[in-house]
């Protein structure tokens, strides 16, 4: 194995970085938003959502932390290449696609919830409106 293996994975895993980002900026002005209204005119589906979105918090919290710690591995790899210590490069570089791939999972759980979450949103509307009983 030469350099090139990890740093080819460096522009991927900082743009998955910079998606689970945008991620948890969405989710933290959608949380704030529904707090206002909360307090505003308090709701127990605002409640029940805010759960919700809590996990989801976390979930993208972990998400970063495994890739995070997968670009670091990345990076010490590229430092032991450079210094010829071969087989602790590749184990190191084995463990950095360990955790991607665990933030990888991670992410697509995160998202089916995000999926569920819309889903029971649509279908509370969907009850709410009369033209839409029976077309489905």
């Amino acid at each position: 194995m030469d350099l090139t293996a990890p740093a080819v994975l460096f522009p991927a895993i900082s743009l998955l970085l910079l998606a689970y980002t945008n991620r948890f900026l969405a989710l933290a002005a959608l949380i704030r938003t529904l707090h206002d209204r909360h307090l505003a005119h308090p709701d127990q589906l605002i409640v029940a959502q805010i759960g919700n979105l809590r996990l989801r918090v976390i979930l993208i919290r972990n998400m970063q932390i495994f890739g995070v710690l997968s670009l670091l591995l990345c990076t010490i790899c590229m430092f032991l290449l450079f210094f010829g210590w071969k087989l602790v490069a590749e184990v190191t570089f084995g463990a950095s696609l360990l955790l991607m791939t665990a933030s990888l999972a991670i992410s697509i759980y995160e998202i089916q919830i995000s999926v569920d979450a819309l889903n029971l949103q649509l279908r509370s509307l969907e009850d709410c409106d009369p033209t839409q009983k029976g077309s489905t």
